[in-house]
């Protein structure tokens, strides 16, 4: 079987080291941040969407210099404020041996959610990662699932994604894949039960022993 797993709020909890840089952004720009606990409803969807939710405009202009303020931060400090979630390295050995086949699906650039999966050593069991472009190109979940499909030339009806929120769930369905939600990230049992998912787990255990044993 296929496994597509997000980053943010699934493998690691990036809270600390996301919502501080968001902070940071509004700062540049001369606006005063909401508490860092406000910003943690950030953490998963798409960067420029949150920004330009955040700055209240779609000035592109504006979004681009949040992001680049954002990333000033994010590259030197922000990235590594994050802690691998209890379970996830003997889950995914588990799912590994067990023959599963696994990647990361990421609205988060490539370039850092590499660098992110290789820190914390994920990249022994995974087959590879698919992210944004630094444009944010292929951020939104619906379109990034397909391309990782496309790419991997993976059978949708072969796949699963597992993630925190809705953008997982609604980027799974939208490729034919089934979805599963996790309890223990950032989107909550209320949006993920909006977002429909096949299934919902509440503990990385939970989800191997859920994954076992399923050829699809």
């Amino acid at each position: 079987m296929n496994i597509l797993f997000d980053l943010d709020g699934t493998l690691t909890d990036p809270g600390i080291g996301i919502t501080r840089c968001l902070a940071h952004a509004l700062v540049g720009l001369g606006r005063e941040p909401p508490h860092l606990d406000a910003l943690r409803r950030f953490v998963g969807p798409p960067l420029h969407e949150s920004l330009a939710e955040l700055l209240q405009s779609g000035d592109r202009t504006l979004v681009d210099e949040a992001v680049r303020l954002y990333r000033e931060r994010f590259v030197e400090t922000g990235m590594f404020e994050n802690n691998v979630y209890p379970g996830v390295v003997p889950g995914l050995e588990t799912l590994n041996q067990g023959g599963h086949r696994l990647w990361v699906v990421t609205s988060k650039p490539t370039v850092y959610a590499e660098r992110i999966v290789r820190h914390f050593g994920f990249d022994r069991w995974l087959e590879g990662v698919h992210g944004s472009g630094l444009s944010g190109e292929n951020a939104d979940k619906r379109r990034l699932v397909g391309e990782a499909l496309a790419q991997e030339r993976l059978a949708a009806r072969e796949s699963w994604m597992v993630g925190d929120r809705m953008h997982d769930i609604r980027g799974a369905h939208t490729n034919g894949v089934r979805g599963i939600g996790v309890l223990w990230g950032y989107g909550g049992e209320d949006e993920l039960r909006e977002a429909q998912p096949d299934h919902l787990v509440a503990t990385m255990p939970e989800l191997c022993s859920f994954l076992a044993g399923r050829s699809q």
